[in-house]
């Protein structure tokens, strides 16, 4: 597509940061991403881009779609103050940072994924590629969904979550969330017979030592360490399971007890859903229990074009690449389901302060970000990057 069709034009450096602690300054947890959105609207507009908010929240700029660059507006609840702050020299978020001397910028959402999100609108308008700030990630990924219902697939994605400026994650875990539900007579607690809070907790408690089997916890039969005894699998490539809420007791009326569980479970690649859903219902006895639609593992090839591209960016800005991959799911997984075409996740910020207290992003990591974006997408829209 043509440069006519799609303008590029010039963001300063000054403007992509004022542009990131704006949209970092506008509270924008899962549900109110309203006003985030139309900050980012009128960025593109601006800057002679065509922009809008879909019916589900998105903000959608369409353009050469050689890439999509798209991240989630959306945070987890939290106030953090914004404000920026010398960079210490030991500050995990400061990396980039002490090398410059630049700030390091406080406030929810600055890793994840306010920061990824920024740095690619900038990067979107500065070489004409698409760009979509989705809503509801860190819920039920409610425009990621709608996305890949919505339109054809693109020639590449670039998903917006925090690697740090020289990391390519390429692969992330899929997810699994029930809830399950017991009910039992009441009685006197003196009374042997358990209760619906005691099958839950034994149902939950066999779900756990199923994946932790050789199948799905310490890794295939025969895998052995140097010293000849069974070896550890990475978290990546194991079933984890976790309990994330419960409620039980006395029901209203005095009758029964009742007991409800909600549970997440993460899948690696060498497994489905399907395969996971079905070891832990073989494990329930007593009470049902409901699954939410799936999101599946992904794990792209280091040797796509979209790949190539970023470590050869990330080399031109004076790092050295690392391919990573994720423990938890991300919009990608989605994408990955749907489009037939490269994709790979990166975005500025260390991981470790998702969500945290904490969260903070360096300044001058946020800057090189950008232009490793800026040298991406003209890579794959066909340009020279020099």
């Amino acid at each position: 597509m043509s440069a006519t069709t799609h303008p590029t034009a010039d963001v300063s450096a000054e403007t992509a940061r004022q542009l990131l602690i704006d949209l970092v300054s506008i509270p924008s947890p899962s549900g109110e991403e309203r006003k985030a959105a139309e900050r980012l609207v009128a960025f593109f507009e601006t800057h002679d881009r065509e922009a809008w908010i879909d019916e589900v929240g998105n903000v959608r700029a369409p353009a050469d779609d050689s890439v999509l660059l798209t991240s989630h507006v959306d945070t987890v609840p939290g106030e953090i103050p914004v404000e920026e702050k010398p960079a210490d020299e030991d500050d995990v978020a400061a990396d980039v940072a002490a090398e410059t001397g630049e700030d390091v910028l406080w406030g929810r959402g600055s890793v994840d994924a306010t920061g990824p999100l920024a740095a690619m609108a900038v990067a979107a308008v500065r070489t004409g590629v698409s760009f979509v700030g989705v809503v509801g990630e860190e819920t039920n990924s409610r425009g990621a969904r709608h996305l890949v219902d919505d339109r054809d697939a693109p020639e590449a994605v670039v998903n917006g979550e925090p690697s740090g400026t020289t990391g390519i994650t390429l692969g992330y875990r899929g997810f699994l969330a029930g809830t399950y539900v017991a009910t039992s007579e009441s009685g006197h607690t003196s009374r042997p017979e358990p209760n619906a809070i005691q099958h839950a907790t034994e149902w939950w408690t066999s779900v756990e030592d199923a994946f932790e089997n050789d199948e799905y916890g310490v890794g295939p039969p025969g895998r052995r360490d140097e010293g000849g005894e069974a070896a550890e699998v990475p978290v990546f490539e194991r079933v984890t399971a976790k309990p994330v809420d419960i409620d039980g007791g006395i029901s209203d009326d005095g009758l029964s007890v009742e007991a409800t569980l909600d549970v997440q479970l993460r899948i690696p690649p060498s497994l489905d859903a399907e395969t996971v859903r079905e070891t832990a219902e073989a494990e329930l006895e007593i009470g049902t229990v409901s699954w939410d639609e799936p999101i599946p593992p992904v794990m792209e090839s280091p040797r796509t074009e979209a790949a190539r591209a970023f470590r050869a960016a990330i080399r031109k800005e004076g790092g050295e690449p690392r391919l990573l991959r994720k423990t938890g799911t991300s919009d990608m997984n989605l994408y990955a389901g749907v489009w037939d075409c490269p994709m790979v996740t990166y975005g500025p910020g260390n991981s470790e302060l998702d969500h945290a207290p904490d969260e903070r992003l360096s300044l001058a990591e946020f800057d090189r970000s950008v232009n490793v974006l800026e040298r991406v997408a003209t890579t794959l829209s066909g340009g020279d990057d020099e």
